[in-house]
Formats: structure tokens, sequence, C-alpha cells
């Protein structure tokens, strides 16, 4: 998470949404970094524990921005990013199985370590499943994220490709992706308020 007084921003930082090129871009400018563990902080946690700070304190109210991407997409970019062959050996190594055996493994009542990924609705709304962002991009137009950058940074943003996983093929079983639909739903439709408002969501 990053936040900027000026431009009066607080960026929620969605995983495998290219958030560390953006933090590799903007982290000199933010007055406030939250790194490492803390770099993936829910929206949720943000307006109850961070935004009332910088209020009171500071009389900040930035306003939220984040990245969505195609669930399925995101959900892949995990997938192939723990098949590199650091991760062999560990519980979070997905090198040995299937892409649908992956999703299985996710939509299980207690998923094992390799599928811990979280969700993007999870991250982005309330417990309630309100959208708590005010600007929420959509990943596969990222060039109207970054027509936004520029206008409130006043340049263009040089962002550069990081953490890019291996490509490996992504096929699921039909009765798989059903599941995943079903599970998910919420983020799903989501994504498709976001695609609906081509490719730029403001609440």
């Amino acid at each position: 998470m990053l936040i900027f007084s000026d431009p009066c921003l607080a960026f929620i930082a969605v995983p495998k949404t290219g958030t560390t090129a953006f933090e590799l871009a903007y982290r000199r400018q933010a007055d406030v970094a939250l790194l490492g563990r803390r770099k993936h902080m829910p929206a949720q946690r943000y307006h109850s524990k961070i935004k009332p700070f910088l209020a009171d304190t500071f009389r900040l109210y930035p306003e939220t921005v984040a990245i969505m991407r195609d669930p399925l997409d995101q959900i892949g970019s995990w997938y192939r990013y723990r098949t590199r062959d650091e991760l062999k050996g560990t519980d979070r190594y997905t090198g040995g199985m299937s892409f649908d055996s992956f999703v299985q493994d996710l939509l299980s009542d207690e998923p094992p370590e390799h599928a811990v990924i979280g969700s993007q609705h999870r991250m982005l709304t309330s417990k309630k499943g309100e959208l708590l962002i005010d600007h929420l991009f959509r990943y596969e137009q990222f060039e109207i994220f970054e027509a936004f950058l520029t206008q409130r940074f006043g340049e263009p943003p040089e962002l550069k490709t990081q953490n890019e996983s291996p490509e490996v093929e992504l096929e699921l079983s039909p009765s798989t992706l059903h599941a995943l639909h079903q599970a998910r739903a919420a983020e799903f439709a989501l994504y498709a308020r976001l695609c609906d408002a081509e490719g730029h969501l403001r609440s």
C-alpha cells in the first residue's frame, strides 16, 4: 500500500495486478509505504484503521485506487507463479500438478498451502460486499490506469514489468470452471461491473 498526500491517493495493492511495478515507480513519492507483509492490506482494514488515522492526524482524505484482473486469469497467475523452480520442495510449489487440480484445491473446504491465494473481492470490498474503492481499474486495460496516473502525478508513469510468471497451459474442465464461477460469483460479478464501466469503475 502506498499513500500520497499530493496527489491525494491511497493505492490498495491487489496481488497479481502489477502492484510491484507501481510500487517501484512511485514508492519514493509516497508519504506512507506499507511494504512486505503489509503491502497487500485489504480495503476494509484501510478504511477501519488507516483512513481514520489520516483524517484525525493530518486532515488527509485520500481517494482509494486499485486494479482488478479477470478472476480466472488472476488465479492462473498465482498457479503459474508457484510453478517456479525456486519453490520446488516447498508446500507452495504447483509445478507437479495441473491447473484444474489447483483450482479444485482452491475450492476445497480447507485449501492446501499451494492453493491459498485470497480473493480480489475480499481485498476490494467491505464485509457486506460493498465496493470500498473510489477508482477501480481493469488490469486488461492498463492504459486507462496509466492515463489516470499521468493526470494525477503530472507526468507519464515509468512502469516496468516485474515478477513475470512462467508460461503454462491453463485448462479447466467444464465442471471445474462452473464450480469456480459458483464459488466466486461475487468476484466475477464485480469484474463484470468493471468491464461494463469500460475499465474504470468509480464509486
